[in-house]
């Protein structure tokens, strides 16, 4: 029976994100320039697909790479609402969403390209927030009905990690299938 105890977690494959609720300078800056490049990067990992291979789930019982896509560009628009709502107002209580249930709709069945064109103009401006944010700024918080208080930092690492996390997604399934 083959050693099953090394095999790569297809779920995570960059490993599961570490919540902090605040980061230094440093990793602050860092989280900032991993949402500036990963609409890029998530792009890259699509480039040159065929509808078939967008269609593939990236593990058995995931999204396909397309829903993939589609499901950044939604997470990350929601995540945009939020780092605004924590930095205007006080404490604000956010709304949660159905990821599963929105990925089935119609909307994530478009060429990934909308979806990747949305995701480099949103992260544009949330970029431009957040580098320009006062550093105590990142110690205000929202209150998530599901994983209570939240500091902007926390949410900062998180969705900096949720971009890499599906773009690696796709990009070991590419790996897995031979896809060049």
């Amino acid at each position: 029976m083959p050693d099953t105890s090394t095999a790569p977690d297809l779920r995570f494959p960059i490993g599961r994100a570490e919540r902090r609720s605040s980061l230094t300078p440093d990793q602050r800056r860092a989280a900032i320039d991993a949402l500036a490049v990963a609409p890029e990067a998530l792009r890259a990992a699509v480039r040159g697909l065929t509808d078939a291979q967008l269609d593939t789930p990236y593990r058995p019982g995931g999204w396909t790479v397309r829903q993939l896509v589609h499901h950044v560009a939604d997470s990350h628009m929601n995540a945009y609402i939020r780092f605004k709502l924590a930095l205007a107002e006080d404490n604000p209580t956010i709304k949660p969403y159905d990821q599963d249930a929105w990925v089935t709709l119609a909307d994530s069945s478009l060429p990934p390209a909308v979806s990747l064109d949305l995701l480099g103009a949103l992260h544009t401006r949330l970029v431009a927030l957040l580098r320009t944010a006062p550093s105590e700024a990142f110690a205000r918080t929202l209150q998530h009905p599901e994983n209570g208080p939240m500091t902007v930092d926390s949410m900062l690492g998180i969705y900096s990690w949720h971009g890499r996390h599906h773009t690696a997604h796709i990009t070991s399934l590419r790996e897995r299938m031979g896809w060049s």
